[in-house]
Parts: structure tokens; sequence; C-alpha cells
């Protein structure tokens, strides 16, 4: 049996949620494979060759993969897909357009945002915003997989030495192309990546209040993230929204300012390993999985905990 996973990637970084990819693969057992398919992505190859637990790492370069454009890559991995028995990639938003075209293509069904393995052909994945958990078996001859990153502790980054094979790719559907993109350019660590996550609400009241979430978070080293209320009130952009609509995390400390809870964003932390609440509403369903809560004024907390700091 041999698991293809496909790397998240810059197409200079290897992405942290692989190594959690391949740790789900791990766990299904069996020998692993994992796909690099960009443009000038040499240097990720060389990172995809020292994970622990890949034994080949096949390389498909291609300008047409430079932008990992869906309608191009999935075109690349259903081919070589054929000859594996589960096809893996993380739960980013590259695979969450790429891996249905994919199973849609094999003419099998796709298993999503897996969090464990029971068997090679069975798994756990949260419904209904993470409040159940259901257990999915797969008869299909192919189990297309995206994997949940929280839900797996990573493989070691190096110690590997998987053999580098070059794939030919001429995988250009012709029917998109890459006009621009726009990344918000940050000092302070990205939320997935993040060992402290400090997000802000809609009791945060305006954009400009998030200032003091920024004073903590740069002297913690730390993330800020937001809730979906304050991304939708329009204080903060979506790309820090954390929730089942915005980005999974899991970080050693997550302090939620000003955030009531809601089920939505709930999902999107509740693995996290810490939670500190500050929210002056005692009973907000955040106090219910923090870990530690305070019930306060956040405009008086914040800043008294700033100058602490």
């Amino acid at each position: 049996m041999a698991i293809l996973v496909v790397a998240d990637h810059d197409n200079g970084t290897l992405a942290p949620a692989t190594l959690n990819t391949v740790a789900a693969a791990t766990a299904i057992g069996g020998d692993i494979h994992l796909l690099v398919a960009g443009s000038g992505c040499g240097s990720v190859v060389e990172q995809a060759s020292a994970v622990s637990g890949v034994s080949k790492v096949l390389h498909a370069d291609n300008p047409a993969l430079e932008n990992r454009l869906a309608e191009n890559v999935s075109l690349l991995v259903a081919e070589l897909g054929k000859d594996y028995s589960h096809i893996l990639a993380s739960t980013s938003t590259d695979a969450r357009n790429t891996m249905p075209r994919v199973a849609a293509m094999l003419d099998v069904d796709q298993i999503s945002d897996i969090i464990s393995v029971v068997s090679e052909d069975t798994f756990s994945r949260p419904i209904y915003a993470g409040n159940a958990i259901a257990t999915v078996q797969s008869n299909a001859s192919i189990k297309v997989i995206t994997v949940r990153s929280t839900g797996f502790d990573p493989v070691a980054s190096e110690g590997g030495s998987a053999a580098v094979e070059a794939v030919a790719s001429n995988h250009d559907a012709g029917i998109s192309s890459f006009v621009s993109e726009e990344l918000a350019q940050s000092d302070r660590p990205e939320l997935t990546a993040a060992d402290i996550i400090v997000s802000g609400g809609r009791g945060m009241g305006n954009g400009e209040n998030f200032e003091l979430l920024y004073k903590v978070a740069d002297k913690l080293g730390a993330a800020v993230g937001a809730s979906r209320a304050a991304v939708d009130a329009g204080y903060v952009p979506n790309d820090m929204q954390v929730g089942q609509t915005g980005k999974i995390v899991a970080p050693n400390l997550y302090v939620a300012v000003g955030i009531s809870g809601a089920i939505q964003h709930l999902a999107g932390m509740k693995d996290s390993k810490v939670i500190v609440a500050i929210n002056k509403d005692e009973e907000a369903p955040i106090f219910q999985v923090a870990d530690y809560g305070l019930v306060a004024d956040l405009f008086e907390a914040v800043p008294e905990l700033e100058g602490k700091l």
C-alpha cells in the first residue's frame, strides 16, 4: 500500500501543515511518497526529502504549476494518484480547491478534514462545527482525504533521506490563468504556525482598538487573530479570521479578548493547549472552554496586561 501526500508550499518553503499530513499518512501505514508540484521549487524538494517517514519525493516542475492553480494541479494529482491507495493533503485553501476535483476525476468520494485515523479505511472527522465527531468508513478504491493539521502532531522535518524522482508534467488545462495576488505583510508569526495567538472579537469596538492587542502580541512574539464578528464588522481583514470559515489553529497559548465564544469561532481554536479568555460578560460561552478566565473590561485589563509583560 502506497500513500501520496500532496505537499503544501509556496515554491520556496515547505508549509508546516505538510508535516502533520505526513503524520496522518504514517498513522494509516504504508509507503509514503510526497509530491512537490510547482515551478522553481528545488528548495522545497530539498526540504521534503529530509522529512521523516517519507520514502520518495516526486518533483513536478512546470510553469503551469507555479501558482498552484487547481485546474492544473488536479490533473497531475489525479494522474499520479491512480497508482496509490490514498491521496492526502492538508486542509489548506489550495487543497480545498484541488482535492474535490481530484476525487471527481477518480470517481471516488472525498473524506474531508480528518482528525484521526481509525484504520486504513476508517477515519474520524468533525461535523456540526465540531460539536460531533463522525466516524467515516470508505470502500473507495482510492481514498482522497484532507487532513486537519491540528489533529496530528507533526513528524520531524529532518532526519529523512527520501529519494527524489522527477515527474514529467505538462498539465495545463488552459482554462484559467493567474492574474495577481495581494498578501498581507506582517512581522508577526503566521496564524496557523504561531505558538501564541492573541485574538479579538466584536467587543474590541473598532479596528483602532486592535492596537491594544498588537502591543501585547509584540511583547509575546504572538500572532493576532480575530473572530468572524470582528471581521464582518470590518475591524480587521479576513485573513486574520479564526474559526470554522477561517483558519483552524491550535497554538500552545490562545488569548481570546472580547470574544463571546460562538460555535463558529470555537471550532477553529478549541484544540489550543491553553485558552485564556477576557470578557466582561461572565455568561459568555468562551468561559466554558477556557482554562483561565478573567471577567473584566478589556479596555482596562489588556493595557494592564501589556504593562506587566
